[in-house]
């Protein structure tokens, strides 16, 4: 197995004050927990005062991502728990000691997770990209585990098909390439920056230099915190072979979808398919931006999630 990569940044020094507010530090707490024999890093912050309408968020990140990606949408809910880990093999968490890091796994470590945090029912379950994925799955095989569900630029389709299913499976075949490769080799290849870089300008759609420079530091320092090849390949399967819409059905919870206008993964068209195919569903649209809505527009995504949840109430 690759050397595991436990560099992160302390949370004081996560990334440039003009992104975060004043109070987000003294929010924060770090901590870790045991899960099915994995060690998992999660951060909580605390509400900066607890009202009737606090409640608690698990929030599960992207493919490739960890808990800094969402910090800016945790920042404008000062009234929310919000509960963030690590998914195993990324970030500061290690990988699963057994079974392959697939939908059904993560949707199992959510369960034990839940658990060792003593998470009920009353708790909303937030997923963004490959963490919509993983959330939409979770809700639809444990009915009455969560309540509600957000989906943040969701995954509203099969990723192989389509116009994009070309580049997805280059993108297949260099996360293949690079597992059976020498290790040093391969993971030189994974974190190269200047791959890095290129999907990190190809995501980004903000005019904002200072914002789109945030953005960049943020993947150069992040996206590359990943334990181990054979991990990052089995994830990266997952990404792209399972989608929101085949659980569509089985969601009869409410679910908000947050959408980026200009999204090219998870695109618009799409994200209509699916709100047509849930049960009881609500689709904000956040024009201008694409991939990146916890990058980009924070704001308009924690209102339209505050207004969501003050309408489904614990």
């Amino acid at each position: 197995m690759d050397n595991v990569d436990t560099a992160h940044s302390p949370q004081g020094a996560q990334a440039p004050s003009d992104f975060f507010s004043s109070s987000l530090a003294g929010r924060t707490h770090a901590s870790d927990v045991e899960v099915d024999g994995s060690a998992v890093a999660y951060w909580t912050y605390e509400p900066v005062s607890t009202t009737p309408k606090t409640r608690t968020i698990l929030v599960i990140h992207g493919f490739r991502g960890d808990h800094h990606g969402l910090l800016r949408v945790a920042d404008q809910l000062p009234e929310m728990r919000i509960i963030m880990p690590d998914l195993p093999a990324f970030g500061s968490s290690e990988p699963f000691v057994d079974g392959e890091h697939s939908v059904e796994r993560y949707g199992q470590f959510i369960s034990g997770f839940m658990a060792a945090l003593g998470l009920g029912p009353k708790t909303v379950l937030l997923g963004h990209s490959f963490g919509s994925i993983v959330a939409s799955h979770f809700a639809a095989s444990h009915p009455g585990a969560v309540y509600p569900l957000i989906l943040v630029n969701p995954i509203a389709a099969p990723a192989l098909e389509g116009p994009k299913g070309i580049m997805t499976k280059l993108a297949v075949l260099y996360y293949q390439v690079s597992a059976k490769l020498p290790s040093r080799l391969g993971l030189a290849v994974l974190r190269n920056r200047a791959i890095v870089r290129v999907m990190s300008i190809t995501m980004a759609k903000t005019k904002d230099k200072n914002l789109r420079r945030f953005i960049h530091g943020q993947h150069d320092a992040y996206f590359s915190a990943f334990s181990d090849r054979k991990s990052l390949l089995e994830s990266f399967k997952a990404s792209v072979s399972g989608h929101v819409a085949e659980v569509a059905g089985q969601l009869t919870l409410p679910v908000l979808l947050v959408a980026g206008e200009k999204d090219e993964i998870a695109t618009l068209p799409n994200q209509h398919k699916l709100m047509a195919l849930l049960p009881d569903a609500a689709l904000e649209v956040i024009p201008g931006v694409g991939h990146l809505i916890h990058y980009e527009t924070p704001v308009p995504a924690a209102a339209a999630i505050r207004t969501f949840l003050e309408e489904h109430p614990a």
